[in-house]
């Protein structure tokens, strides 16, 4: 529910009660003495999907855009008629928690916060999720995704877009590439001094790590989590539900991998910050054209009916370049996805060779302990270089040779040559009697 105040201008008294009266809204007409442009204010509940086509109607009557207007939250209105009213707009709308065009213009204004806050607080969330990444801690990453503020400047792009508000969707834009730019900058910054400062143990590898090595390949399932974040977030904005965890999910797509990217920076690893960077592109593009499709959807367009044929061609443009980029980048994440697959299938043959040579009677008392496998590119379009298996053997049993079977086996599954190493841990036990002896 939503209460309304607007200054009547003077002479239209009798045209907004009408206007008023016709829509069966209860309202309280005021005088206005402190201005002699207006000469009343009238007050007036409202379902909130009713604000919009009320204020609509009272432009018509002759109340300017311009007019001094609040719309503010009401808990309770206790009204003769606002029963009969919400029922009707219940009827009308497909939603009866959607908010006008002027509030969700105001919303998207209050999330895009000052310059200077909204890149210190990205600063700050950067440097706490690179340091959650070295230290391989989800805690850690998670508790930087809360306080990103990276939900403004998306959610001001695509409303701007839609309602004609070049400013807003020019800040939204400008913010956006600032803050993704700063967030890679300052991790780079930190882990590189962290790393020349021996803050971190000597010969690290990022790689090595879950927490960033799961950001260096990212695959198509990185479409769903954007996209996902990109219709939440406009959602909960135009109906007006708390944008704070919705936020969170946004930063997910965004903070993590703009860490990692940073991290490969300081590192010098070019795979890792090619790759955590792409996932990076296709996040922020596709949270914005989830946001654009959504709010173009639900039916907000700009004040002047006149603006609205650009508006629609702005916005097909906007979206068919946005796409066509993610198309491009989603080719690579398509490369990655099959890689991941190839690489999965790869590695249980080899695990099915080196189980089938040991099958053989003479390799009874051998067991394969542990079986690692070491590929060409970290990255994409990745072959086996390198197969090393830990033989579990008795202490008292010879060392019959397996290196050249196994390899045999393992090429003859994989189709091409690989290395083998096998090394060999012996395995000692002692009986009860020699125990207590």
């Amino acid at each position: 529910m939503r209460l309304v105040q607007v200054m009547v201008p003077t002479g239209k008294e009798v045209v907004v009660a009408e206007t008023l009266d016709e829509r069966g809204v209860d309202y309280v007409m005021t005088e206005e003495v402190s201005s002699r442009d207006y000469s009343a204010v009238v007050t007036f509940p409202l379902p909130t999907n009713a604000v919009e086509s009320v204020l609509a109607d009272l432009r018509e009557a002759g109340i300017d855009e311009e007019t001094y207007t609040v719309v503010i939250e009401a808990q309770t209105v206790i009204s003769r008629q606002f029963g009969e009213l919400k029922e009707e707009y219940k009827q009308q709308e497909e939603s009866e928690t959607k908010i006008a065009r002027e509030e969700l213009q105001s919303n998207a204004h209050n999330l895009v916060s000052g310059p200077e806050t909204y890149l210190l607080m990205t600063v700050l969330s950067s440097i706490v999720a690179t340091a959650g990444l070295l230290l391989g801690s989800a805690a850690t990453v998670v508790g930087s995704m809360v306080i990103a503020p990276l939900i403004g400047p998306a959610m001001a792009a695509s409303v701007g877009t839609v309602v004609d508000d070049h400013e807003l969707f020019r800040r939204g834009v400008r913010l956006q590439i600032s803050g993704v730019l700063v967030a890679v900058a300052s991790a780079a910054a930190f882990a590189a001094a962290l790393r020349f400062a021996n803050l971190v143990p000597p010969g690290l590898e990022p790689l090595m790590i879950g927490e960033v090595r799961e950001r260096l390949a990212p695959n198509v399932l990185v479409l769903a989590v954007a996209l996902g974040s990109g219709v939440a977030g406009v959602v909960s904005l135009m109906t007006g539900v708390s944008v704070s965890l919705v936020g969170v999910m946004i930063a997910v797509a965004l903070i993590p991998p703009a860490a990692t990217m940073g991290i490969g920076i300081a590192y010098g690893i070019p795979s890792l910050a090619f790759g955590s960077g792409v996932f990076v592109l296709v996040n922020v593009l596709s949270i914005n054209v989830a946001a654009l499709v959504v709010l173009w959807y639900a039916g907000y367009r700009p004040e002047a009916w006149f603006r609205v044929s650009n508006v629609r061609s702005a916005v097909a443009k906007r979206i068919a370049v946005l796409v066509v980029f993610i198309v491009l980048l989603s080719l690579f994440l398509g490369a990655v996805t099959f890689d991941t697959y190839t690489a999965s299938t790869e590695e249980a043959a080899i695990e099915t060779a080196v189980e089938d040579v040991l099958a053989e009677p003479r390799y009874d008392e051998m067991e394969a302990a542990e079986i690692t496998v070491t590929r060409t590119d970290p990255l994409v379009f990745s072959e086996v270089d390198h197969v090393t298996v830990r033989m579990a053997v008795p202490e008292s049993q010879p060392l019959p040779p397996a290196a050249e079977p196994i390899q045999t086996a393992i090429e003859r599954q994989l189709g091409y040559e690989v290395r083998v190493e096998l090394r060999y841990v012996r395995i000692e036990t002692a009986t009860a009697a020699e125990a207590t002896s």
